[in-house]
């Protein structure tokens, strides 16, 4: 079973209600950090908590949600084991993941229908590194 830690700001947070349910309809082990409704919070409160979580090997992967993305997206990346990556479809997921070896996908909740989203999550857990090439470019980042 999968551990994974979501967190999100509170214009992701209607979206991280819907995935969550999706997370535990696939059996997953999810932690969930937050924000629990849409009153304005800080989003790298947040973002930094998942990817701590992600960083230090606590959870498996981590999926971060905001507005554009963008900011916890960002936000996460500071994190030294974090490859975080912001996907709008699910073939950019899954590019994330096999060539990449994404371990935080950050989503956009203002620019994607949540169907879309739920696509974007599926593809993302789904799919695994590819490794070989990719491997010596992921230890360059």
């Amino acid at each position: 079973m999968k551990k994974v830690a979501i967190g999100c700001d509170h214009a992701g947070f209607e979206l991280k209600e819907k995935i969550v349910e999706q997370l535990k309809a696939m059996d997953v082990d999810v932690q969930d950090i937050g924000t629990n409704n849409s009153e304005s919070v800080d989003y790298p409160d947040f973002a930094h908590s998942v990817a701590k979580l992600v960083n230090d090997g606590k959870t498996d992967l981590g999926i971060l949600i905001c507005g554009s993305g963008n900011g916890v997206n960002m936000a996460a990346n500071k994190h030294a084991n974090v490859r975080s990556a912001l996907s709008w479809n699910p073939e950019i997921a899954e590019l994330a993941r096999t060539h990449n070896n994404a371990n935080v996908l950050a989503l956009p909740a203002r620019f994607i229908s949540k169907e879309t989203a739920k696509e974007i999550v599926e593809k993302f857990l789904t799919t695994e590194f590819e490794g070989g090439r990719h491997e010596r470019r992921v230890q360059k980042i």
